[in-house]
Order: structure tokens, then sequence, then C-alpha cells
């Protein structure tokens, strides 16, 4: 929906696409058209869907930390790929994709992720490794008829947000809280309402992004630990903050997965190889690149975002 408003704030006629009809009314209300369509079903009519358009914005994807590799593969390079053949067979000018920084997780901290800066050679879940997959189909497009570029917002939070700020809200609800390394690793939240800015300046000047990868956070980082106290504070929640040595949390996490895997479980394990990368190791953004090129610059303080989302949150459930 942030992407929406932004695209509309611009003044673009916005053809928005989704399983479920569920949004149909609220996005028409902002004057998107709504076309519904099963992106993963390999005869949907991407005809009807790019009809008249002169872009493509591709935020479409499974996104989770566990799941069978098919699900991914299917949701996040075979979309891609038909997506992008069908934008570039109808001549359509631009395309931009919304990946993720989570291609970049790795057990080390890593300061100032920049242009430069390589993924990971070895994903740590099939989220990223698809992503990352899915990046390449893009960037390394060889006709010159479509302008293409990707855009990696980390950590998104807001209005809309069904990732971040419930996997928070259900670690801060425990009575007592793991936190790796004492929770000493500095995240970046993003808002999204400034990766929906991006994501449309980029649009907007695909035509100079050709081939590039950008990414985008709220700038701010913040300690494992200091997010974890505001939260359970904003939730009246009081856990026992628990620090967990690294060798014992990488012991553990790899025998959740082994044991899931031998189950063959759909349910993520409570803890697993890519969350304790998100925890205890430190990812942060130089973002040089994304104010030259987008002339980015974080608007909103994301971290207060999340808060005000969790106020609001127990203020409709107090209201119930």
């Amino acid at each position: 929906m942030a992407l929406v408003r932004e695209a509309r704030a611009r003044g673009l006629n916005v053809r928005a696409t989704g399983r479920s009809v569920d949004r149909r009314e609220a996005l028409q209300e902002i004057g998107a058209e709504f076309v519904p369509l099963d992106l993963e079903m390999r005869g949907a009519d991407l005809g009807v869907l790019l009809a008249g358009c002169d872009s493509v914005i591709h935020a479409a994807a499974l996104s989770a930390s566990w799941g069978q590799l098919a699900a991914f593969e299917s949701a996040n390079v075979d979309v891609t790929r038909r997506l992008f053949d069908a934008a570039l067979s109808r001549n359509i000018g631009r395309f931009v994709f919304v990946s993720s920084p989570s291609i970049f997780a790795q057990f080390e901290d890593r300061i100032g992720i920049g242009a430069n800066s390589k993924p990971n050679p070895r994903p740590l879940n099939h989220y990223a490794a698809t992503k990352l997959i899915a990046e390449r189909i893009v960037l390394n497009a060889p006709s010159a008829a479509m302008n293409c570029c990707v855009i990696r917002p980390r950590a998104l939070v807001g209005d809309g947000d069904r990732v971040i700020l419930p996997k928070l809200t259900e670690l801060a609800s425990r009575p007592r809280m793991p936190l790796p390394r004492g929770g000493t690793a500095k995240i970046e939240l993003t808002d999204l309402r400034d990766a929906a800015w991006a994501i449309c300046e980029a649009e907007e000047r695909a035509a100079g992004l050709r081939g590039q990868a950008i990414n985008i956070s709220g700038g701010q980082p913040h300690t494992v630990r200091d997010v974890a106290e505001q939260l359970s504070q904003t939730l009246g929640k009081a856990p026992r903050f628990v620090a967990v040595p690294l060798m014992a949390a990488h012991g553990l996490a790899n025998l959740l997965e082994r044991i899931a895997k031998l189950r063959d479980s759909q349910t993520e394990p409570l803890l697993t190889r890519y969350t304790l990368a998100t925890l205890a190791y430190s990812q942060t953004f130089d973002l040089t690149q994304a104010k030259h090129m987008l002339d980015y610059t974080p608007r909103h303080d994301a971290l207060a975002t999340l808060l005000d989302q969790v106020r609001m949150i127990a203020h409709k459930e107090n209201t119930a």
C-alpha cells in the first residue's frame, strides 16, 4: 500500500495485482486499478496485467525465513523470469526489481555495506538465495531495450508490515528473551514510506540506473538490545534478557534446523541460522550510492514508526 500511495502521490497511473482481492477496495480508494492475478500460475495472463504500461515495479515475493526450496524458487525466481520476459516482449521501458539485503547476511559483522560489497556466496536461507538469483535475472539482461535496476530495502516497518513487527512482538512477549552476544549487534530498520519513495524514484530515474543495485535503509543503527528494550516497554512487557554465547547459539540453530528438516516441518524453528545472523551480527549500510543516484535521504525514524505501530495495535485490541 505504501508503494501505491507514493506512486499515486507522484501522479502516476497504477495497476496493482495480487492473489487476494481483499485489498481491491483499499487500492481503488487511492486511485489504483486492481487486477486479481496469481503470478505463480504459468497460465496467468500477463498481457492483461502489462497492457499499456510504461514501467514494471516487481515487489511480489515469498518473504519468509523458512520453507521448501521449491516454493521459493516458484515465487521468487520463476515469477521474476516470466514477468521480466513478458515486460521485455512488450517493449516496456523500465523494470524495477525489489530485492533484499538478506543476500548479505552471514556470520560476521558487516558495517557500512556499500555499492561494491559482495553478497554472501553461500546464502543462509532459501529466501536470500532465490532473491539473489532473481536479481541476476534482472541485472544481467542482455537487451538494451529495457532499463533495469534493483532496490534492496532493509527490514521494512510501518503500515503493512507483516514480518518484522509480528516476530519482534512474539519475542518480546516471552518471559525470557535470548540475546546472542548480549544484543550488541547493530541493525537498521527502514520505514515503508522511505522504501516506497526510493522505489518510485528509481522508476523515475531508471534510464540512468541501468544495471545498478541500490541498498536502502533508515540510516539509523540501533543495537538489538535497544530495539528489544524499547519494544518491550511499549508493549508493557518485562522479559528477562539473557545473553547467549555465540557457540551455544550456533549449535542450537544448527540442531533445530536439522530436526525441522528431518521432520519435513513447515513451521520455522525457534532459532534458525539466518535469524541468528540477524540478531548476533551487525549489518549497517553506507547510503552514499543511494544519495548520489536517487538523492535519497531517510525522512522517517523507522524505530519510532515501529513503536507507533505497536501502540496502534495495542489501542485497537484494548478498544475492541
